[in-house]
This record gives C-alpha cells, structure tokens and sequence, in this order.
C-alpha cells in the first residue's frame, strides 16, 4: 500500500539512508480512549504521508507500543520506527525483546536510550560492555537497525555525537528551549551525519494554552469575580503563541525531522495547514517569536527539559 503524496520524504535521516518527511508522529496513547480509536487516529497520520513514528515503552506503561504496532501493519515497510530503552542501566536486549512482542515486530528502525540527561550515566554506558556496546549487540542481531539518544542536556547530546554512538538523537528545538541545541546539537549532529528528530515545538503545550504541560490544566490562583467554575476566566488567558508560529519556527532552523504529538485530527489538521504553508523565518521574525514566547511559558511551570528548568 502507497502512502499520500501529502507529505512526501525530502531527505535522508543522518547517515540511515531512510529517506524522511519533515513531520513525525510523536507518542499519541491515552488509555481513556479504545485501542481501535488510537490507531486510526495515528493511521490517519500515516495515510497523510508521515513516515517518523516515534513511541517508548512508558508511553502510557506499554499502550503506545501496542498502538504503533496496530497502526503500521501493512506499510510497516515504508516506515522509520523508533522505540525507546526507558530503563538506561538494566540489560538492553531484554528491553528491546518486550518492546518488539508489544509492538508485534521482527525488528524496530532504531532503538534510543530515553532521556539520556546525566553524563555520568552516559559513561556508564559507554564503558565496553556497558549498555551503547549492548545495543550494537542488537543491532548485529537484526532487532534494530539503528542506534542513538533522546536527551534533555546538551552536554550529554555532545559527549554522544563525538564519541560516534549515536545514529539519531532526539532533542528539544522550538521557540523556548535552551539555546544551545539550536547553536551546538543541530550544527554538531550535521557534522557528524547524526540524524536530528527534534520535539518540544509546541513547549509541552506551553507556548499554545495555559497548561503545565501535557495533559495537565494550570491551576491559576483566583482573582476577582470568580466564574461558577471557581476561576476568574480573565486570568486564564495568560500570553500564547498560535501553531504555525510555533512550527515555523522549528522548520527554519531545519532538523530532520519535527517530531509532533498529533494525538487529535484537527491537531492533525492544524499542523499540516501549518507546514503546507511554511516559508522560512527571517533572522528579525524568529527573535520575535522568541521573545514571546519567553513570556508565554511565564507562570506555566517549570521546563523540565532544559538544563535550568525555571529559566
């Protein structure tokens, strides 16, 4: 089965060979929704060209994995699926064994130690025998194919691209995230052939509503004339960014691929107008939208991705 022409493969994901659309599908489980909801709404995803699926098996403890595996079935081919090693110090090859029976595949794109933030556990596993030699152990396997990290620090993300281990990163780029991923990990990466699967576009939420982070209402302190809801409405509506400022702004500094959560069909809906209609950003725009969106993540709780989360 072919997929839409929607979006089509524009270039190679690092040194993979893979070729990959500049959109990905990030997690979209929620086990308040039937099984059969959550794939047609990833299926619908795929059916409009989307060939980066991204999942972790504590994505909703497993129910992401079961998801993915449901979704891809019949294209599986024409995919680059990613899956995540949650648990950085146990044995690799027995996380990789139960994360292929959830997703029912012979073999995953690449696996990627998941949230990889601590040098010292990064040396860990980069001593001989430690959990990146465990990895390439699967890979010469057959059960990936590839190898690398997500990670929320920078120095971690550079200690790993110069030491040669990673295939693919995963890391924050967007309107707030630390600066250094977009002025050191995007440039060293392309360097060095590592594929760049970026996230954190939309701030957890952050930069669109008034949210804490995913899936997690701000709890704003009252004041004024209280609603029936208990919440004066005026104080809720705190300073926000729109969707194609935000997607526009992780396109012009050009990652491989924008990984998205895409967990509802007109989120769906709004990211891929959003995309068809990117022009890159000139230097003076991206330093507006940056600027607000400093102020957009204010009183929005801490950004646990970057090095300094109250920044």
């Amino acid at each position: 089965m072919a997929l839409s022409t929607q979006f089509s493969p524009r270039r190679e994901l690092g040194h993979t060979g893979f070729l990959a659309t500049l959109l990905g599908i990030g997690d979209l489980a929620d086990r308040a929704l039937p099984l059969e909801s959550c794939v047609a709404t990833l299926r619908r995803a795929i059916d409009a060209g989307l060939n980066v699926i991204d999942t972790a098996p504590g994505y909703e403890d497993g129910y992401s994995e079961q998801i993915v595996g449901a979704a891809v079935k019949g294209v599986r081919d024409q995919l680059f699926v990613v899956s995540k090693l949650d648990d950085l110090l146990a044995p690799v090859a027995p996380q990789i064994e139960e994360s292929l029976r959830r997703l029912q595949l012979d073999y995953t794109d690449a696996f990627v130690f998941h949230g990889l933030s601590d040098l010292a556990i990064f040396e860990t596993l980069a001593t001989p025998g430690g959990g990146f030699d465990q990895l390439r152990d699967c890979i010469r396997a057959g059960k990936t194919r590839f190898g690398g990290i997500s990670s929320h620090d920078p120095r971690v993300l550079k200690a790993a691209i110069e030491a040669g281990l990673c295939d693919i990163v995963l890391f924050p780029v967007g309107p707030f995230v630390d600066e250094r991923y977009i002025t050191e990990t995007l440039p060293l990466a392309r360097a060095h052939g590592v594929g760049t699967i970026c996230f954190k576009t939309f701030g957890a939420g952050k930069l669109l509503g008034d949210t804490a982070g995913y899936n997690q209402p701000l709890q704003l302190r009252p004041r004024g004339k209280l609603s029936s809801g208990g919440v004066d409405d005026a104080a809720a509506l705190l300073p926000r960014l729109r969707v194609e400022e935000c997607l526009h702004y992780t396109l012009t500094l050009d990652p491989d691929v924008t990984l998205l959560g895409l967990s509802f069909p007109n989120e769906q809906d709004q990211a891929f107008a959003a995309a068809q209609s990117f022009r890159p950003l000139s230097t003076s725009q991206l330093e507006e939208i940056r600027a607000r969106a400093a102020a957009a993540r204010q009183n929005k709780g801490p950004c646990w991705w970057n090095p300094d989360p109250a920044a």
